[in-house]
């Protein structure tokens, strides 16, 4: 589950225009500083929030390799669900309850803790299920159930799997409300790093050095500063990527399985690992992507059903997560480059993802870098059709 990326976790206000003075941005700076830091409490109402708007559901539900994922994952696991109970974390407009109830659930609980749980009950009684199908307003920490449950189904997924730190309540959900043995739709998620080239960035920073000919004015000295308000910063973008940009075979650096004791303070101390890459060729290197897959249980079929956010499959409106180097290195065929990556909770807001990299490429020195996801600043604001690409 992502927002849409126009959309901020926590916001400082502000408005539409051009950018602020200098002044004003000392201003912005001061009023920040004396504005009451937020509770945990008062930021989880702040997300919350972010899901009563219809376009954040449109978004998710137009991309169907995601959707079809979850209805596919849905039904072959029909055996499992049939007369069975059902927990749906996070049900939004009610799309996966209503999946499960298609494919035999006795009894589907819909939980949705923003106010678009009285959407997700008029397309309930539209569609004839209410008597099967029950939305719970509220957080599924504080909600009630009349009964243990057999499964539970949650699309949780944040951008770089674990921005929005939905899987939390998931994991709550499961000590409290699952059944011993019972069964996780999705069931594990695997984490996945690998160097890039963005052919994207290296047109921009490129373009400074162009202008001479289109123009008749060298501005080729831009270039440098260029690169440092592109590259230079610490935020975690999110962009569409292809296998293309992939500058060497890319490592699983993290398994979570939803089953396994312990994974919630594995979350909050950080999931990562090593990892070594051997060039494929001569590029720019201009940093790390990273994504993620989640995989169903098999049910009927013969083999478990994976849904991939990976540059090397059709595109998801999770993309890939980019974390810049501060500027281009270049890389040839067999350049080592190894490392570690940790992602974790942001320090001064637990929704917001943070990424620790350690890296060396080839004969430079070790360097490191501390990233963070900020909702509302991305690399690329367009949302592609994804509606109308194939699904997987």
């Amino acid at each position: 589950m992502s927002q849409p990326k126009r959309r901020k976790l926590e916001s400082g206000g502000g408005g539409e225009g051009g950018g602020a003075t200098e002044e004003e941005d000392g201003g912005q700076q001061e009023a920040a500083l004396l504005r009451p830091r937020r509770t945990r409490r008062e930021r989880d109402q702040m997300y919350y929030e972010c899901y009563s708007d219809i376009s954040v559901h449109e978004e998710m539900i137009a991309d169907r390799v995601r959707t079809d994922a979850y209805r596919l994952g849905i039904m072959r696991n029909w055996a499992a669900l049939r007369d069975k109970t059902v927990l749906d974390v996070g049900a939004g407009t009610g799309i996966l309850s209503i999946f499960c109830a298609q494919a035999g659930a006795r009894r589907v609980y819909a939980v949705e803790a923003s106010s678009i749980w009285q959407q997700a009950q008029e397309v309930v009684r539209l569609n004839r299920l209410e008597d099967r199908v029950h939305v719970l307003p509220g957080p599924v920490e504080t909600v009630e159930l009349p009964e243990q449950v057999d499964v539970i189904v949650s699309e949780w997924m944040g951008y770089g799997l674990l921005h929005e730190s939905m899987l939390s309540s998931v994991l709550h959900a499961r000590t409290k409300w699952l059944k011993e043995g019972g069964l996780l739709l999705p069931a594990s998620a695997e984490l996945f790093v690998a160097p890039i080239s963005d052919h994207t960035l290296e047109l921009r920073l490129g373009f400074w050095s162009q202008v001479k000919q289109i123009y008749g004015v060298d501005m080729s000295c831009l270039e440098g500063f260029a690169t440092r308000c592109i590259m230079g910063h610490s935020e975690i973008l999110v962009q569409d990527l292809c296998g293309e940009d992939v500058l060497a075979r890319p490592q699983c650096f993290a398994q979570l399985e939803l089953a396994r004791a312990g994974l919630e303070q594995e979350l909050e101390a950080g999931v990562g690992g090593r990892f070594r890459f051997s060039c494929y060729g001569s590029a720019p290197m201009h940093g790390f992507a990273i994504w993620f897959q989640v995989t169903f249980p098999k049910g009927d079929s013969e083999k478990p059903l994976v849904l991939s956010t990976s540059p090397f499959q059709p595109v998801t409106h999770w993309k890939q997560s980019l974390l810049y180097l501060n500027e281009p290195v270049q890389v040839e065929q067999d350049t080592d480059i190894s490392g570690e990556i940790t992602l974790l909770p942001a320090q001064d807001n637990h929704r917001l993802l943070r990424a620790q990299l350690r890296y060396k490429v080839g004969d430079q020195e070790e360097k490191t870098k501390d990233f963070t996801m900020e909702d509302g600043h991305f690399l690329s604001p367009q949302r592609p059709p994804l509606a109308a690409r194939p699904a997987s």
